[in-house]
C-alpha cells in the first residue's frame, strides 16, 4: 500500500534565474510542494497551465513580453480555479491593485523568508489569501487616499467583521483561528458567511471591499 502523500503541483513564472532556480530547489525540499515546471517568461502561460494542469501557480510581474498581470488575467480567464500567488519585488499601490483585479489569490514580496513563501503557497492553495504586512498597509493606504466611497455594514456580525479584520491584516486562517480562540472550522465558516453578505468570492475581493467601503 502506497502511504507517500499526495504533492501539490506548482509552476515557476520567473525570469530571474538565480531566484527561479533557488524556489525550485525550495520546493524540491519541500515535502508538500513539488515544481513541475518552471519558465523564464509568461508568454505561453495559458497554453502551459493548459498543458500542467498545476494545483497552484508563482507569478513574477516584470518579464520581457508579457508580464505576470496580464499572464494572470489570461490565466484567470481559462482557469479561475487555479490559485496564483504574485511573488515581487513591487509595492507600489498600483501594481498591488492590478494584481488583485488580474485575479491574484496572493501578493508576496521576494524579501520573504522561505518558510513565509511555503506558508504563502499552502494558505493561498487552501483557499486563502495572503500578503506581505507592506502589501497590506499599501492597500488600506491606496483606498483610503483614492477612493471615496460611504461605509456599508452589510449586516455583518461582531465575530465577522473581526475575522474581516484579520483578512485585511494579512493573516493565514490558522492564525485567524487562534487570535478568535476558534477552530480552523469555524474560521471557514464565517468566511463564508462573510463572502455570502459582501457578495465576493474569494479572500482578494473581501479585503478589497472591505477596505474600499470601510467596513472594518
Amino acid at each position: 500500500m502506497n502511504n507517500a502523500v499526495k504533492k501539490i503541483k506548482v509552476i515557476i513564472f520567473e525570469d530571474n534565474t538565480h531566484l527561479r532556480e533557488s524556489l525550485q530547489l525550495l520546493l524540491s525540499s519541500s515535502v508538500n510542494f513539488e515544481c513541475i515546471g518552471a519558465f523564464a517568461d509568461a508568454r505561453n502561460a495559458t497554453n502551459i497551465a493548459d498543458k500542467l494542469m498545476p494545483d497552484i501557480i508563482v507569478m513574477d510581474i516584470e518579464m520581457p513580453l508579457v508580464n505576470g498581470i496580464e499572464a494572470t488575467r489570461l490565466i484567470k480567464i481559462k482557469f479561475p480555479e487555479i490559485p496564483i500567488l504574485i511573488l515581487t519585488i513591487f509595492n507600489d499601490s498600483e501594481r498591488i491593485f492590478q494584481s488583485l483585479r488580474a485575479g491574484g489569490n496572493g501578493y508576496l514580496l521576494k524579501n520573504s523568508t522561505p518558510d513565509d513563501i511555503l506558508n504563502a503557497l499552502g494558505e493561498v492553495y487552501n483557499g486563502g489569501s495572503i500578503f506581505s504586512p507592506a502589501v497590506a498597509r499599501k492597500l488600506v493606504d491606496f483606498f483610503q487616499k483614492d477612493q471615496a466611497v460611504q461605509q456599508n455594514e452589510y449586516h455583518l456580525t461582531p465575530k465577522e467583521k473581526e475575522l474581516l479584520q484579520h483578512l485585511v491584516d494579512g493573516k493565514s486562517y490558522k492564525m485567524i483561528a487562534d487570535a478568535m480562540l476558534v477552530s480552523l472550522e469555524t474560521v471557514k465558516s464565517h468566511v463564508k458567511n462573510v463572502y455570502r453578505k459582501l457578495h465576493v468570492n474569494n479572500n482578494a475581493e473581501a479585503v478589497s471591499k472591505a477596505i474600499k467601503q470601510r467596513i472594518v
